[in-house]
């Protein structure tokens, strides 16, 4: 029976979801499988990926063969440089111990990358929320200026108009002629 590691798709309509499983190559992208061994969620930033590393292992050593996009995400995750560290123990080349060292010192590096990752999109986030408010807070600034520049120019009429009325209703101081 020659397997495959595939995407098995689930989710709504527009918000994929894929179940990662080893079927055979005959069955339907979303029929019958032998094994489900993780979770791929491309929706989030960076993608989510819940892998059961054992037996993507066992599965790629036994040889089935994975799809492009499973493959990248195998690699991304480290199972197919733990089975070249493990062609290494088997050649000679160093012992387990030191296999699992490269490794763990790899996934470490890796998980620090995607934090820096995780950090840099939060701040570019709080900058231009900083950004935005600090546009809008000038917006309003601008806005608030021109109604208290209207609001004096209409205090400034009604005064005009208020003073021009008070010096019209005064009764006009006769002046006595001079004899």
């Amino acid at each position: 029976m020659a397997t495959k590691i595939r995407l098995q798709r689930g989710g709504r309509k527009g918000y994929a979801f894929y179940s990662i499983v080893i079927a055979d190559v005959r069955a339907p992208r979303d029929g019958k499988f032998t094994e489900k061994i993780g979770t791929y969620n491309p929706n989030t930033n960076p993608a989510t990926v819940d892998l059961n590393f054992d037996r993507a292992l066992y599965w790629v050593e036994t040889g089935a063969q994975p799809t492009d996009t499973v493959r990248t995400i195998l690699k991304r995750e480290g199972v197919y440089l733990m089975k070249h560290l493990r062609g290494g123990v088997k050649k000679g080349a160093f012992d387990e111990a030191a296999a699992q060292a490269k490794f763990d010192a790899w996934k470490s590096n890796k998980e620090k990358g995607l934090e820096q990752i995780r950090e840099n999109e939060v701040k570019s986030k709080k900058e231009a929320y900083a950004k935005n408010l600090d546009a809008e807070k000038k917006t309003n600034e601008a806005i608030a200026k021109k109604v208290a520049d209207k609001k004096a120019a209409i205090a400034a009429e009604k005064a005009a108009a208020e003073a021009a009325e008070t010096s019209s209703e005064a009764p006009a101081e006769e002046t006595p002629a001079e004899a």
